[in-house]
């Protein structure tokens, strides 16, 4: 049985303006404490989607770039009207927190990675994947190569994003299904079809943590961000359910690029039609 680590876990809340709450989970996404305020049902269910996110987010590391160091850092949310932050704390074990719109970032970054310091052997979680098994992993992701998109799935103004920003590297359209629409030249249909249903189950767990940063009425998602050791992942809304995942190397600007992608969303088009078969841009 392992200790309930709540009371450790209001130094975020108790001295970062505007965090909401804060959730300490195993990797298998048992819940091992929480913040006051926050009900058990909520925990559990908050607990299991981070644990979700955080094993969806390691599987899109080959997406950022083919770097030896694809360690995975951390996963941000952000919703209208609040973040959610996911980072490690420990072998086998993540610390989730969430804020209001207008948290100082970089405070509530500092203060859970403080945290983490400070638990230290008090986490004694087993790891979710061997040390073996995440060997294969990378082995399997590393085999993957990049080739030529298929004729008439290259979207022209996606491509010229990437084109345009320095250390940019794809990016795919996925349809309200799920189901990628279109994509920047180079990516090979095996890529596609991997980053749209890892990028499909980040959006569910995205949706299913709203609650977690608060819950007005008209609350909307906007955006998961994934920060690899080597590069970036980044999740956003395109409109009429679809949504675009797009990737970027360590360097990158990230405020630009991010900007870049949000000004093409007016411009694509998801079609109905399976991928597969011809599809462009409007």
């Amino acid at each position: 049985m392992t200790a309930d680590l709540s009371w450790m876990l209001e130094d975020i809340v108790s001295n970062v303006p505007r965090a909401r709450h804060a959730v300490l989970l195993s990797a298998d996404g048992l819940p091992r404490g929480a913040t006051e305020g926050l009900a058990e049902k909520d925990v559990r269910t908050i607990s299991a989607a981070m644990a979700g996110m955080q094993s969806l987010s390691r599987a899109t590391a080959h997406f950022a770039g083919t770097a030896g160091d694809r360690q995975w850092s951390q996963t941000i949310i952000e919703f209208s009207h609040g973040w959610i932050f996911l980072i490690g704390a420990g072998q086998g074990a993540y610390l989730a927190a969430a804020a209001e719109p207008d948290v100082d970032m970089q405070q509530i970054s500092f203060r859970m990675h403080r945290l983490v310091a400070r638990l230290g052997n008090n986490l004694t979680s087993p790891p979710r994947v061997s040390a073996h098994e995440e060997a294969e992993a990378g082995g399997a992701a590393s085999a993957r190569r990049e080739g030529t998109s298929p004729s008439g799935f290259v979207l022209a103004d996606l491509d010229q994003v990437i084109t345009d920003v320095r250390g940019a590297r794809h990016a795919v359209l996925l349809g309200s299904d799920g189901l990628p629409r279109g994509a920047t030249s180079g990516m090979s249909r095996d890529m596609a079809d991997t980053i749209s249903a890892a990028m499909t189950g980040i959006h569910a767990y995205s949706r299913v943590t709203s609650q977690f940063a608060g819950s007005p009425e008209d609350a909307a998602w906007r955006q998961t961000v994934i920060e690899f050791q080597h590069g970036w992942t980044f999740l956003i809304a395109a409109g009429d359910g679809a949504f675009l995942a797009a990737a970027a190397e360590h360097d990158c600007d990230i405020e630009d690029f991010a900007t870049r992608l949000h000004e093409v969303v007016p411009k694509l088009r998801a079609p109905e039609a399976p991928w597969s078969k011809a599809v462009g841009h409007a």
